[in-house]
């Protein structure tokens, strides 16, 4: 079976936004969604990349950054129904693979570990994660180096994560504990509990 063509693909991707944000009640409405002309852009600079015209790649990225707050390096490589909610401050880098149906929100970071050490590392290495199908990604959540994302894993918000996590795993940061004034000789405090999958 063929893969679908670019336009295929954009339709699918503007669906997607208003299956998965509730906020958004028809395409006419999806079109203005923050993050889809980030996704938009990278799927044209993505094919641009791969027929060696990385200088014009390059460029798309950057004026959909300047755009919309999202940089995903065009050699990254995207899945279908990628959905990105919100958008701002979200960074994919150039050898990161996101998997079909991937739900990323704010300020996800899917980088490197650092050049002092990727330096090092045989040329054509992947450097970046590798996103599992179906996976959620929370807010403010960082997955560094070249770690794999199990299909169905759920990354809470907050969480750094550099090991992989395995098919179905919840890796989940911790929330803030409260502690509330004290009042005569008693001390109330609330326990940790685990982060939810994304604060959306």
């Amino acid at each position: 079976m063929n893969p679908p063509g670019l336009l295929a693909v954009l339709r699918e991707d503007l669906h997607t936004v208003v299956e998965r944000d509730p906020s958004v009640r028809s395409a006419a409405e999806a079109l203005l969604h923050p993050a889809l002309p980030a996704v938009w852009a990278h799927r044209v600079a993505r094919r641009l990349h791969t027929r060696g015209r990385r200088m014009t790649a390059r460029l798309i990225m950057v004026l959909a950054r300047a755009v919309t707050g999202v940089e995903i390096h065009p050699g990254a490589e995207l899945g279908r129904k990628v959905f990105i909610d919100h958008g701002s401050g979200v960074v994919i880098g150039e050898t990161a693979v996101v998997g079909d149906n991937v739900t990323l929100y704010h300020q996800v970071t899917l980088g490197a570990v650092g050049w002092w050490r990727d330096n090092l590392r045989p040329a054509g290495q992947r450097r970046h994660p590798m996103v599992g199908e179906g996976v959620v990604i929370g807010a403010n959540a960082t997955i560094l180096g070249p770690v794999t994302i199990g299909d169905g894993a759920v990354i809470g918000a907050q969480s750094l994560i550099v090991t992989d996590v395995p098919a179905g795993a919840r890796a989940l940061a911790p929330t803030a504990a409260l502690k509330l004034r004290q009042e005569g000789r008693q001390t109330y405090e609330l326990l940790r509990h685990n982060a939810s999958a994304g604060s959306w």
